[in-house]
């Protein structure tokens, strides 16, 4: 519901900038299209890439606990139990933060390049305003999702 408010005061200030602004193009001369964001990432050959490989690290974190509770089992002294676990610990949490920081500059990465295919297939067929699907509750905007997917692919 809050989603709806915030929309609907959004295009409430666009639509009073723009009754405002002479030197904008009017609303009649914007043409614009619409893209399944969700659709474009699921078919991602990059997107798909980098799920497979943040399962194959989540698969060795896995392994490591593992082998990290089977060191720990086997350790008798208490104080080197400690010491031990301490220290696997600090390895998997550095594992862990590694993983992440690389998963979100990849995620990052190939964002941006879906962004820029979007914005290059609106340039390139006319659009000066491309609207994701979800967004739009009515309206009939050309589908752009296809195009889109045929270059991301």
């Amino acid at each position: 519901m809050k989603n709806i408010v915030k929309l609907i005061v959004v295009s409430l200030c666009f639509m009073l900038t723009m009754a405002n602004c002479p030197n904008v193009q009017a609303a009649s001369d914007i043409r614009y299209a619409t893209v399944d964001v969700q659709k474009v990432v699921a078919s991602s050959k990059q997107v798909n890439a980098l799920r497979n490989e943040q399962n194959a690290k989540m698969r060795e974190l896995s392994e490591f606990v593992q082998k990290a509770n089977k060191q720990l089992s086997e350790t008798a002294d208490q104080n080197k139990k400690a010491e031990l676990e301490k220290k696997l610990n600090a390895e998997l949490n550095a594992k862990k933060t590694k993983m992440d920081k690389t998963y979100a500059e990849k995620l990052e990465a190939i964002d941006k390049n879906i962004s820029n295919v979007i914005a290059n297939v609106a340039k390139q067929k006319g659009y000066n305003l491309v609207l994701a699907k979800g967004v739009v509750l009515y309206g009939s905007g050309t589908d752009i999702t296809n195009d889109v997917i045929q270059i991301v692919k």
